[in-house]
């Protein structure tokens, strides 16, 4: 997710405390979630149906927000082009996801979509000159894809399924990550950097919800059962996922230091794991917690090589 100027408040950033700390478990807790809730309610809503629903609730939400708040919905004359991508990309992101959790467990999904941030630092290192990255962060990258060669390697059949479609499951979460890379590079490198959040988030819901739909109902994915799960699923998603858990999630990047924060985010996909497996009763495969941690150690590596190498300093300096 990137950090904007207006969004952070860069002079008042504090470090993490307590408080900061706690949150963010909180919200790797519920992001780790996302994944098993869709997998627990698709017998009763296929996956991408349920994403187009909450989608286009979330999206009346964060408007009835800023409405009011009295902020301006979307400035459109300067940010339809990247806000249009954005849109789409949000889409493929959740096009894939759902798609990967009909072949894959909850678990690997979210492994798998968090590798977003290597996507990101390759395309940006070589389109921004203050993006290069350094021998750390090359080693994170080289890391991360071991870890990702591993858990596919490792592989076992998942849940009854052949174990070439569970191989598409993941390879469709990959795809998931890799587009939610490019849209961060999207963000990144356009005019909706300089626009607060919301603005943009409306454009991925906005997108979310009106592609989805329909490739729902191409893909004939459009039946549901309404049930207790089903209601929990989506009330979750809906309202402590993408309306909550983003409102805390800025108020985060406002007053706290954003590399920080960056690094705790890597527990997402580690807590994804454990909740699939509790919840879902998910096989934990030795070959893919191996890939895991590798995925995750150098994802840490990469988006956090600033943090890393101001606690090095420190560590070194003389007492």
């Amino acid at each position: 997710m990137t950090v904007r100027k207006e969004e952070t408040g860069m002079n008042t950033r504090k470090p993490l405390d307590a408080t900061a700390t706690s949150l963010m478990v909180g919200l790797c807790f519920c992001f780790g979630l996302q994944q098993v809730a869709l997998k627990a309610a698709a017998q009763d809503m296929a996956p991408i149906l349920q994403i187009s629903l909450r989608s286009g609730l979330a999206a009346l939400l964060v408007v009835g927000l800023m409405l009011a708040r009295r902020e301006r919905l979307v400035q459109i004359s300067r940010t339809w082009k990247p806000g249009l991508a954005v849109g789409v990309l949000f889409f493929l992101e959740y096009l894939f996801t759902g798609q990967s959790l009909r072949y894959t467990s909850a678990s690997r999904s979210v492994v798998f979509l968090y590798t977003s941030p290597i996507f990101a630092a390759l395309i940006l290192h070589f389109m921004e000159a203050s993006e290069r990255m350094a021998p750390r962060q090359w080693a994170g990258i080289l890391l991360a894809f071991c870890g990702i060669a591993v858990a596919f390697l490792g592989h076992q059949t998942v849940a009854g399924q052949g174990a070439d479609l569970s191989l598409l499951g993941d390879a469709l979460a990959l795809l998931a990550g890799a587009s939610w890379g490019v849209t961060t590079v999207v963000i990144r490198m356009s005019s909706l950097a300089t626009v607060p959040a919301k603005q943009t988030l409306l454009y991925q819901l906005a997108g979310a919800c009106v592609l989805l739909f329909p490739m729902a109902a191409l893909l004939h994915q459009t039946d549901f059962t309404v049930t207790p799960i089903l209601l929990l699923s989506l009330g979750y998603q809906v309202f402590i996922l993408s309306f909550v858990a983003f409102l805390l999630w800025f108020w985060l990047l406002r007053h706290y230091q954003a590399s920080r924060i960056g690094v705790l985010s890597f527990m997402t996909p580690l807590f994804g794991v454990l909740l699939g497996a509790v919840l879902l009763h998910e096989p934990v495969e030795p070959g893919f917690v191996t890939g895991a941690l590798l995925v995750v150690a150098g994802l840490v590596l990469v988006s956090g090589a600033g943090w890393i190498s101001q606690s090095l300093k420190k560590f070194r300096r003389p007492a």
